[in-house]
């Protein structure tokens, strides 16, 4: 799979996670389902971005 694929789906991801969230907190979905899910997204990217320019040795 790409790398610009996964950035795609993760933000994706992201933004599925935060439009989930915000029905939360209008009582429509249980927040304490949405909340660790939005924060998983954010974790996954924030892992993407960090692991690209990794040293792998020689």
């Amino acid at each position: 799979m790409s790398p610009n694929l996964k950035l795609i789906l993760l933000i994706s991801f992201i933004l599925l996670s935060f439009i989930l969230n915000i029905f939360g907190l209008m009582f429509l979905y249980p927040i304490y389902l949405t909340s660790p899910l939005l924060f998983i997204s954010l974790l996954l990217l924030m892992q993407f971005l960090n692991n690209r320019k990794r040293f792998r040795g020689f």
